[in-house]
């Protein structure tokens, strides 16, 4: 049986890993023995079978974002942090002997991870059986203008990688589109389709509105003016909320305080694709994940792209789908109790939209690709 070490380190919300899982999933019904390391904080109820599961010393974003590294109780991440977990990370990656490295984002992105990435690199690359290294990539990538940082990326694509699997469809999105120097790459470029969970099953709770805030990190002034807008409607419809496992006690005791009859709260929903094919408007972010689970169920959708700190890729993604028919779109900083409700009344009032015909297949494909190499 072919080995698969796949990397994925969640910083803020909670994409990065559900996507990951999605394509462990795939992985392992596809045959191929997976090692899902993961770097973030654990996420309760996010569990995927049959995968040899290894969790790091955890490590998240620090207040002034990704550059600033804390660990699980928010203490700085120091030199002496970073050794350890850079030595429990190869010595993991020694004993799997794994045919594939499959690292999520880097280097497109993940640039903080640098300090035990590069390494584990550096060791794969002169294993006498290298392993085929291949890195996992959404669609759209978030903008930078820092000067250098695309030219650093390449070069180390082209020192390390075999593939870049980018996770999307290619009538939708293209890699250079969002990374300037796409064309120079000379390594093979795959594009797997959006990765999408399977069609809903029925839900066992139905809604006429869903909220839901990703990982809840980034989707408090959304869930705020949500439940406001809620207070007014009382129970005109009924409404379910998922504020993110991320969303602190405080927020979520104060939401829970001001509860109003219709409406139910839950910190995390698993079933969230079931939740939204039983759902007649779904309102999130547009997260990648979030926004495939909605083209997956297609009930209408509200995107409220989360855009603060110069963030683009969410923007750039429910700005095509609103183009496309697939959504409404009310940007972040127009987000309000008053917007909501009256995006809400004439939405509800429409038709579904048209079935999406883009390609929502990209975990089975990604399997797909990786047996196809180790079997060329």
């Amino acid at each position: 049986m072919k080995r698969v070490f796949f990397y994925v380190q969640h910083l803020l919300g909670i994409g990065h890993l559900v996507r990951t899982n999605r394509i462990a999933g795939a992985l392992v019904e596809a045959g191929l023995d997976v090692t899902l390391v993961m770097g973030g904080l654990p996420v309760e109820g996010l569990v995927q079978p049959g995968c040899r599961r290894l969790q790091l010393p955890a490590v998240k974003a620090g207040a002034a974002g990704f550059s600033e590294l804390e660990d699980e109780a928010g203490r700085p991440v120091d030199a002496a942090f970073r050794t350890r977990r850079t030595a429990m990370l190869l010595d993991a990656f020694r004993s799997s002997q794994a045919d594939v490295l499959l690292i999520e984002a880097f280097p497109f992105g993940r640039r903080a991870m640098r300090f035990e990435l590069l390494p584990l690199l550096e060791l794969a690359n002169a294993l006498p059986r290298r392993p085929l290294i291949a890195t996992s990539v959404r669609d759209i990538l978030q903008e930078t203008t820092k000067p250098g940082r695309a030219e650093e990326t390449l070069e180390t694509v082209e020192r390390y990688f075999d593939l870049v699997l980018v996770h999307g469809d290619p009538g939708f999105a293209r890699l250079n589109e969002t990374f300037p120097l796409a064309a120079a790459i000379t390594k093979e470029v795959l594009y797997t389709g959006l990765v999408a969970g399977p069609p809903p099953a029925p839900a066992l709770l139905t809604f006429d509105i869903l909220i839901s805030a990703g990982g809840g990190a980034a989707g408090l002034p959304l869930i705020r003016a949500a439940a406001e807008m809620m207070t007014r409607l009382g129970n005109t419809y009924r409404c379910g909320m998922i504020t993110g496992p991320n969303l602190s006690r405080a927020e979520i005791d104060s939401l829970l305080a001001r509860r109003t009859r219709g409406l139910e709260i839950f910190a995390f929903r698993p079933d969230l694709p079931d939740l939204l094919g039983g759902s007649s408007l779904s309102i999130s972010q547009a997260g990648y994940n979030t926004v495939c689970d909605v083209l997956r169920a297609g009930c209408r959708s509200l995107l409220v792209p989360f855009a603060a700190g110069g963030e683009t890729e969410q923007s750039v993604r429910a700005q095509r789908l609103e183009a496309m028919g697939l959504a409404a779109v009310l940007p972040e900083a127009s987000v309000s109790a008053d917007q909501l409700q009256s995006r809400v009344q004439v939405l509800l009032a429409q038709p579904a939209p048209q079935t999406s015909r883009l390609d929502l297949d990209g975990a089975r494909r990604t399997a797909e690709f990786l047996l196809a190499r180790l079997c060329a």
